[in-house]
Formats: structure tokens, C-alpha cells, sequence
């Protein structure tokens, strides 16, 4: 099989043209971290760098050691700034980037009879599609601005992390529904005649809308409808506009996933969809990758040692058993102990007990008892130093088997993506022993991203 193509992350980070990274996938593989962590890495190779979250989680304002996130940019401390890089960090915040919207693209009155409105606030709130469609709104600000050089997006988990490329589309089709131009025309024919429609024309219609929502429901609907009227258009325009800004060749698409069968195949999902909506995609970030530093040593061989180790009745065993194949439970074997010289052949039986002279020691027919006062030479019990230390390496080596198994089944599932899409750069980055809670964990995380770096180090370095 024909090895899969590296992703290399420092020059994509390091182009002046690459200007949005987008980090997306299944939740739960590292998507947060992966996003701050390549923050941090451009902003300390020199560019000016803002990180949004959609995710509602706190894990990046904790990893970057801020009390807590918003809508607003907050610069990060502690980072390298010698290349003359910055990094800043936010959270969106939905029903925020509605009003700021609201407040730019209406006067003064429009906007605070918009704000006051309970149907808008219970829009911008929590209506199914608001999330994504602001977050295209937000990432079209910051674009805007051209404050930074580069913005880095990371989305919320599950199959959702796509849907604000739909945003427009939806936001579409909710504003030209059957619904908003009913309750729309009443306002743009105005006057007289507008109510004669109302009362003749959509009295049934108003009726059961009535029942259902209720009469003060309505009503806000409508009046929100009339005073958002002129700002439906501005909302179609912007979210094209950024849903192009996706489109573009600055823009980069970064499919993270761990490499397990549901992530990968969540990853092949991303991959497709981003194909069939021309957005670019620079590769796949296989995260938390199982390595070993005794690779050679296979899961077969290891558990064959374990199993010698365990049991004592095995037969390749080392010198360090002469103990155990020389013990009574040896009797009846042909191997027997060479007597001195000059002395009678050993038949001492198992469990008897030796003549005081060991120049001349007395044989004992098979089967006599031995005496009790003497002293008698048995296997060593289970709990001596030595069997402790056999179960320690046998357990060891059960404990290497399974890391073994993994890495094989996470190398197999990797090889599965990979046949499948071969187009598809792929960089790895090591499971590392704990959680990312400050910026030094950040930092390696970037570093492995960068160089795809093996878990443990080289011994031969």
C-alpha cells in the first residue's frame, strides 16, 4: 500500500496567504486544543493570530490561562512574540453578534423596537440554525476588519460542525418561506388596504396561526417581520459573501479525528461534504496516535514470555530456573545430580531428608518418610522475591501486548481511511499522557502537528 501524503502544517501556517484555518470533526477528538494549539504556533512564528470557538465548552480559555471568553478578542499572555506574532482568542456568543447586527444595519428607533421584541429575542437566543448562520456573520467581521493575519475557527463537535455552511441557504429559505411573506404583505401593502387584507384575506389564516402561537405571539412575529423587513437582504448578502470567503483559496479546512472507526468515518463524511461544497481541504489531523518504544518486540512474543513466566511448568525456560527443574517435582525424570567421588549413588526420594556427612551420604529406598527435624530442600513458595518478579515482568509484558493490539488496530483503521482517500494529506500527533491545560501543553501539541514527532524519543539520538 502507497505510504499517505504528509500534511506539512508550518508552511500552510507560515503563508501570508493562507488566512482562515478551519478545524472540523466529531466531538471529542481534540478539535479545541488542536485549534489553540495551532494559534499559538503561528503567532509565535511571527503572525497575528485570533482563534473564535463556536464549541460552548471553556477548555480554550483555560488552556490559554483567561478567566473566560466572549465576543470580543482578548489577547493571550505569556506567548513568544519575538517573531513579532500576537494571539487572540473568542468565543461567539450568538444572541451578542445578532444585536451587533441589528445595531449596525438599523437607526437608532429600528434597532431598540428590534431588541425589545420577544419573538427576536427568543430568535437570537436559541432558534435552530442561529449558532451556525453567526458564526458566519462573526467570521465575516474579523475578515472584514483585516486586523489579523490569520483566523482560526474552531467548530462545534458531531456533523453539526458543517451546518453553518448551510447557513445561508436556510437563512434563505426561512426569510423567503410561505410563512414570512404571509405575515410580510399586510406591512408592505400598508394603509387601509392593508388591513382590508388582513381582515379579508388572511382572517383564517391569523385565526389558526392564533390558536396555535397565540394572539400576542403573532403579533410579535409580525412586528418583528416589518421592522427587520429592510435588513433580509443584508443578511442574504453577508452570508454568501462568506460562504464564498470559504471558497477561496485563503481559506484551508483541517479534519481532525482520532484514529478510531467512528471518528474516521465521521472524517470521511467531512471529507466528502467539503468535496461536493468546493471548500479546500489541506488534510486530516489523526490525533492522540499510540506509539511504542519496543515496537520490535511482537504481542505474540511478549505473551508467550508472559505465559513461560507464569507458569513454571513450561520447558524453555532459562538458567535462572535451574532452581525449579532440580526441585523434588523433577522426580522420575532421567536427569539426576552426579554423586562425588567415592560416595553411593543419590537416591535420596522426594521429600527426604539428607545424611548428616556430605562425604558420605546415606541412601534412602523410594517411598520413606523423611524425618521432620531435618532440614528439607523444596521449591521456592510463590511469594519469594524471585516469583514477585516474574509476575511483575509477566504482567509488563501482558500490559505491552495490548499497546501492541492497539497500535496495530489503530494502523489498520488509519490504512482503511487512507486507501479510501488517498488524495488526503494526513500529519500525526501523539497520545500524550494527560490533558492541554496551559500554553507549554499547547505548544508541544504544535510542535507534534509540525513534525509529526514520535511519542517517545529516539533511544539512538
Amino acid at each position: 500500500m502507497a505510504p499517505a501524503r504528509v500534511l506539512d502544517v508550518d508552511p500552510l501556517l507560515d503563508d501570508p496567504q493562507t488566512r482562515i484555518v478551519v478545524c472540523c470533526g466529531s466531538g471529542g477528538v481534540g478539535k479545541t486544543t488542536t485549534a489553540a494549539a495551532l494559534g499559538l504556533r503561528a503567532a509565535e512564528r511571527g503572525r497575528k493570530v485570533v482563534v473564535l470557538t463556536i464549541d460552548p465548552a471553556r477548555r480554550l480559555a483555560q488552556s490559554m490561562g483567561i478567566d473566560s471568553l466572549d465576543n470580543t478578542p482578548r489577547r493571550v499572555k505569556g506567548v513568544d512574540d519575538s517573531a513579532g506574532g500576537e494571539l487572540h482568542a473568542m468565543m461567539l456568543d450568538m444572541k451578542r453578534t445578532f444585536d451587533e447586527i441589528v445595531e449596525a444595519h438599523a437607526d437608532p428607533d429600528r434597532a431598540a423596537a428590534i431588541l425589545g421584541n420577544p419573538f427576536y429575542q427568543s430568535l437570537s437566543a436559541g432558534f435552530a440554525g442561529t449558532q451556525e448562520y453567526m458564526a458566519m456573520e462573526k467570521l465575516g467581521q474579523l475578515r472584514g476588519r483585516d486586523e489579523w493575519d490569520l483566523i482560526v475557527v474552531d467548530t462545534p463537535p458531531s456533523r453539526s460542525a458543517l451546518d453553518f455552511l448551510d447557513a445561508p441557504k436556510r437563512l434563505g429559505s426561512f426569510l423567503d418561506g410561505k410563512l414570512i411573506r404571509v405575515l410580510l404583505a399586510p406591512a408592505k401593502v400598508g394603509g387601509r388596504a392593508g388591513m382590508k387584507f388582513l381582515n379579508v384575506g388572511m382572517s383564517m389564516m391569523t385565526g389558526v396561526l392564533g390558536k396555535v402561537l397565540g394572539g400576542q405571539f403573532l403579533k410579535d412575529v409580525q412586528t418583528f417581520v416589518a421592522a427587520m423587513d429592510s435588513m433580509f437582504g443584508g443578511f442574504r448578502t453577508r452570508a454568501d459573501a462568506t460562504y464564498k470567503l470559504l471558497q477561496a483559496p485563503g481559506t484551508a479546512f483541517l479534519v481532525v479525528a482520532a484514529p478510531e472507526r467512528d471518528a474516521l468515518r465521521e472524517a470521511a463524511y467531512f471529507v466528502q461534504r467539503l468535496a461536493a461544497e468546493d471548500m479546500p481541504l489541506a488534510g486530516l489531523v489523526l490525533n492522540r496516535v499510540h506509539g511504542s518504544g519496543a515496537d520490535r518486540l511482537s504481542a505474540e512474543r511478549a505473551i508467550a514470555a508472559a505465559e513461560n513466566l507464569e507458569d513454571p511448568r513450561i520447558v524453555d525456560q532459562g538458567d535462572g530456573k535451574a532452581g525449579v527443574r532440580n526441585s523434588p517435582d523433577t522426580q522420575g525424570s532421567s536427569e539426576s545430580a552426579e554423586p562425588e567421588s567415592g560416595a553411593a549413588p543419590d537416591a535420596t526420594a522426594p521429600g527426604s531428608a539428607p545424611t548428616p556427612s556430605p562425604e558420605a551420604p546415606s541412601p534412602t529406598a523410594p517411598g520413606t518418610p523423611a524425618d521432620p527435624s531435618a532440614g528439607t530442600q523444596t521449591t521456592a513458595p510463590d511469594d519469594t522475591p524471585e516469583r514477585s518478579v516474574d509476575g511483575l515482568a509477566a504482567g509488563l509484558l501482558r500490559l505491552h501486548a495490548e499497546r501492541m493490539h492497539l497500535l496495530t488496530r489503530e494502523q489498520r483503521t488509519r490504512d482503511r481511511f487512507t486507501a479510501r482517500h488517498p488524495e488526503v494529506a494526513v500529519t500525526e500527533v501523539a497520545a500524550l499522557p494527560g490533558d492541554v491545560h496551559d500554553l507549554a501543553g499547547l505548544r508541544d501539541v504544535g510542535a507534534r502537528l509540525a513534525t509529526d514527532r514520535p511519542e517517545l524519543p529516539d533511544p539512538g539520538a
